[in-house]
């Protein structure tokens, strides 16, 4: 079951009616592509498998010989751009921050701030099923703090704290 399949995608002032609390729960593509901004070939995360309000997020990057930046990084031996990486990471954590702030995006800016102790320890290669794990920390008048990583069979590919900031859109 969808995490927000019990969300109404119509506001209610400004804000979502999103039913869920403490619970885990995951978010399908459909889901995504309602809440982010982010479209192909931007967008980063296919999946969260696991969603737990203001806490944290596992999500899910299939990297494909089809994406884009594979044409040039590099031919004879394609891997996922390290800066990409932090991309899904942050994605996912805008997914995260989304489902705490409760708001539909149109409302909100989200802006990377910061990168933090950034280590990259695997190629990322198409096939890969990249796996982010973020958890959210400080929350501080709009900016937050995430611990972020991502994996790949189990082993670290990256890691990062993340700084972001969340504003309201104005007009």
């Amino acid at each position: 079951m969808s995490a927000f399949s019990s969300l109404s995608h119509k506001p209610n002032n400004g804000r979502l009616q999103l039913k869920m609390h403490t619970v885990s729960a995951s978010l399908e593509i459909h889901d995504i592509l309602a809440f982010m901004p982010h479209r192909y070939p931007f967008s980063l995360v296919d999946r969260v498998l696991e969603l737990v309000p203001a806490k944290r997020i596992k999500a899910l990057k299939n990297v494909s010989i089809n994406d884009p930046f594979f044409t040039g990084h590099f031919p004879r031996h394609p891997i996922m751009p390290a800066v990409l990486i932090l991309e899904a990471l942050a994605q996912a954590a805008a997914l995260l921050t989304i489902a705490r702030e409760l708001r539909k995006p149109e409302s909100k800016h989200y802006y990377f701030l910061g990168i933090d102790n950034a280590r990259f320890k695997r190629v990322v290669e198409p096939g890969d099923q990249l796996i982010l794990y973020v958890s959210a920390g400080r929350n501080m008048r709009g900016v937050w703090k995430f611990d972020a990583r991502a994996e790949v069979d189990g082993v670290l590919a990256a890691e990062a704290n993340l700084i972001c900031s969340v504003t309201d859109v104005t007009v």
